[in-house]
C-alpha cells in the first residue's frame, strides 16, 4: 500500500518510508492551536501544589514555563515536525477537582500548523507537574492530553466536541 492510497498519511513517501512533508509550497497564513490535559492526584498533593510551598517551588509557575519551552523544543522532540517560529505559546495551569488542569495555546504565522506545539506544551507541563510533587505522590495519572482546537491551513477549522 503506497502514501497515495493511505489517506492523510502525509508522513509516508510512495514506498511507505518515514519522510518530514515538504511545505515548501504551502502559503504561510496565521495558525493557532489549543490543547489540554489534567494530572490527577491526591487531595493533599492538591493543596499542596495550591499553597505554592512544595520543596521544589512553586510548581504551577515552573510547569507553565516548562510547558512554553516544550512548545519551542517540539521540533527536536517529534522526529517529523517542523521548526517553527511561534508567536505565542501561552500555558495556564489551574486547579480543578482531583487534580491540575494544564491549557495550552500556541500561535505562528507560517505554512503549517501547530497543534503538535501545543500537545507538546501540555504533556511537558503535565510531567513537570509530576516531577515537582512525585515525592509526595506516586500515584499520581497524567491524563486526557488532547486537542481542543485549531485554526487556519487549507484544513480549516477544528474543534473538539
Amino acid at each position: 500500500m503506497t502514501a497515495e492510497t493511505r489517506p492523510g498519511l502525509t508522513h509516508l513517501d510512495a514506498e511507505g518510508r518515514a519522510r518530514m512533508v515538504d511545505v515548501s509550497a504551502k502559503p504561510s497564513t496565521a495558525r493557532e492551536a489549543a490543547a489540554a490535559g489534567f494530572v490527577r492526584m491526591a487531595p493533599e498533593t492538591l493543596a499542596l501544589a495550591l499553597s505554592g510551598r512544595a520543596r521544589k517551588g512553586d510548581v504551577r509557575a515552573v510547569a507553565e514555563i516548562a510547558g512554553v519551552m516544550g512548545a519551542k523544543k517540539t521540533s527536536e522532540l517529534i522526529p517529523l515536525c517542523h521548526p517553527l517560529s511561534l508567536t505565542k505559546a501561552e500555558v495556564t495551569v489551574s486547579p480543578a477537582e482531583s487534580g491540575l488542569e494544564v491549557v495550552a495555546r500556541v500561535r505562528t504565522t507560517g505554512p503549517t500548523g501547530v497543534e503538535m506545539e501545543a500537545l507538546t506544551a501540555v504533556a511537558v507541563a503535565c510531567l513537570t507537574l509530576y516531577d515537582m510533587l512525585k515525592a509526595v505522590d506516586r500515584g499520581m495519572v497524567i491524563e486526557g492530553v488532547r486537542l481542543l482546537e485549531k485554526s487556519g491551513g487549507a484544513s480549516g477549522d477544528w474543534r473538539a466536541s
